[in-house]
């Protein structure tokens, strides 16, 4: 009877271990943070070798197929510039709702994607200049719900091309990105909220922006999962509302909104991801262990069969009386039995069937696992090349300034003889590496630029506060001048406070009448002060 029962037992455990050959799992397309993405080919071309510059086309898509564009490249020092003219553009409106506004991006041959800037259109033109470290890349124009987005969407417009006879400086070569689909921002925001947006002279355009950003991050559940930045993003998009700070104040406060909205959209779609995934893998353990029970339910039924068939046995030679209640036991027996062989066929097909779902539970769990271990890789990647960057931007800035690397970010120091005392004019050699701090990092896309005036101690406290104001601001419109963004750089003032060297001197307090700019943001790994 022992060995009976051990061989029932890994008889079953044979059954349940069984891979199924019948049937294959199905194929899951398996989304990316709940939002499906759809891998493409697509032409890089490589730069490396490239000496000073060369022009490349835009060519429009199927799309937009009037479309198109050029530019120049530019390989100077390891950074590559864009200079870059799209003609024959239409509203992005034509492509959904959603869409308002149009990017041009960067993606590496591994595909990793950079938002180099929005397209501010006029008259079907526009134009834009960035900067990128990237040596090989592909470019194409996107259309986008808002400026600040940090994935491309399949809607592409444009696409980049070699001219012809420039072969022999440039070359293509293969390169993969994912990109969204159309309607997975809106997935789930109801079609009487997507009506077609009218605009009006009197609300700035990047409010309208902050809007759609905010809508599209409340439905994809920022409100549950990403509750505190977007809490924030609703009370910067309402200030924005406001007719307080006209029209440049708004606009600044919507672009930080659309900014804060788009990081809770995302951390929101990848929380949901991992609680989706998790609950996958338990209800799929479940359904093991329920497949489990089962089946030691029938091996059970069927050993007391095999009890009641022995008893029959042993009732042969008996009265007729015996026999008839043995053979009556054993009719009971034989129907338990098949009950039970009943039971076991069923256990071994939910067995099987959870079996199936435990394989196609893993498999996405391991897709998952793998595009997440891309993205941390990615991730890794990326704080390295921030490492990498930041060591680079402080050699370059160390050239021409001094320079120290601060939890603050870095610190040009701006002295000696930089102002006369009680003037707030720039010496001719101060406008002059002012502008080779622009040109550095005009680079380095994303920059934050913090300009702080000081003063020595002549004078009184209020006039030196405001003497410090009128120099940060001197030096930050000199900075803009020179090409650095308006909306990336800010100043203020701090008198005659924190000085770097003794104001008994002639020679400390020319050192203490200075400038320091505080050069921070994510490119290089620093939180900007101003953020």
């Amino acid at each position: 009877m022992k060995k009976t029962l051990i061989v029932l037992f890994i008889f079953a455990a044979f059954l349940l271990m069984k891979e199924p050959q019948a049937k294959a799992a199905p194929v899951v397309e398996t989304p990316l943070y709940q939002v499906t993405v759809v891998q493409t080919p697509a032409k890089a071309i490589n730069y490396r070798d490239l000496k000073g510059s060369v022009d490349i086309d835009f060519n429009g898509t199927v799309l937009l197929p009037a479309a198109k564009g050029e530019a120049e490249i530019k390989n100077r020092a390891g950074i590559i510039g864009i200079e870059a003219k799209f003609m024959n553009l239409t509203a992005p409106a034509q492509f959904g709702p959603e869409y308002m506004t149009y990017v041009l991006w960067a993606i590496s041959p591994e595909g990793q994607a950079t938002n180099l800037g929005e397209l501010i259109v006029k008259d079907g033109k526009s134009q834009l200049d960035a900067k990128t470290p990237l040596q090989a890349l592909s470019l194409f124009v996107t259309a986008e719900p808002y400026f600040a987005v940090s994935q491309p969407s399949n809607v592409v417009i444009l696409e980049n091309a070699i001219k012809p006879g420039n072969t022999d400086k440039i070359a293509l070569i293969d390169a993969k990105y994912e990109l969204l689909p159309r309607g997975q921002y809106t997935k789930n925001i109801a079609a009487t909220d997507l009506q077609p947006v009218v605009m009006d002279k009197k609300t700035p355009f990047y409010v309208y922006q902050a809007r759609n950003a905010v809508q599209i991050a409340k439905a994809a559940g920022a409100e549950t999962y990403a509750a505190d930045g977007f809490k924030n993003a609703e009370r910067l998009l309402a200030l924005s509302e406001t007719k307080e700070g006209g029209m440049k104040g708004r606009s600044m406060t919507a672009r930080e909104a659309v900014q804060i909205a788009e990081d809770s959209r995302s951390m929101a779609v990848k929380r949901q991801a991992e609680e989706a995934l998790s609950s996958e893998r338990k209800d799929a353990k479940d359904q093991i262990l329920s497949a489990n029970s089962k089946a030691t339910n029938a091996i059970a039924g069927r050993s007391k069969a095999e009890d009641a068939q022995a008893k029959a046995e042993l009732a042969k030679g008996q009265s007729d009386t015996e026999r008839t209640a043995a053979l009556a036991l054993a009719t009971s027996a034989a129907a338990s039995s098949t009950v039970s062989q009943a039971d076991a066929t069923e256990a071994r097909t939910a067995a099987n069937d959870s079996k199936m779902q435990m394989d196609a539970a893993n498999s996405r769990a391991k897709m998952s696992d793998d595009r997440a271990q891309l993205a941390d890789d990615r991730a890794t990647a990326a704080e390295g090349d921030k490492v990498a960057l930041r060591a680079q931007l402080l050699a370059q800035l160390n050239a021409v300034l001094q320079t120290q690397d601060t939890a603050r970010g870095l610190i040009v120091n701006m002295s000696n003889a930089l102002f006369q005392t009680g003037s707030s004019v720039l010496q001719p050699m101060v406008r002059e590496k002012l502008a080779k701090i622009a040109g550095i990092v005009s680079a380095y896309p994303g920059l934050k630029l913090d300009v702080e005036g000081y003063t020595d101690n002549v004078g009184g406290d209020e006039y030196n506060q405001q003497l410090s104001e009128k120099r940060a601001q001197s030096a930050q419109n000199y900075l803009v001048s020179q090409g650095v963004p308006a909306d990336s750089i800010v100043s203020q003032g701090f008198g005659k406070t924190n000085p770097i060297d003794s104001n008994e001197t002639v020679q400390g307090r020319q050192n203490n009448r200075r400038i320091e700019i505080v050069v921070s943001g994510a490119p290089i790994g620093l939180s900007a002060k101003a953020e």
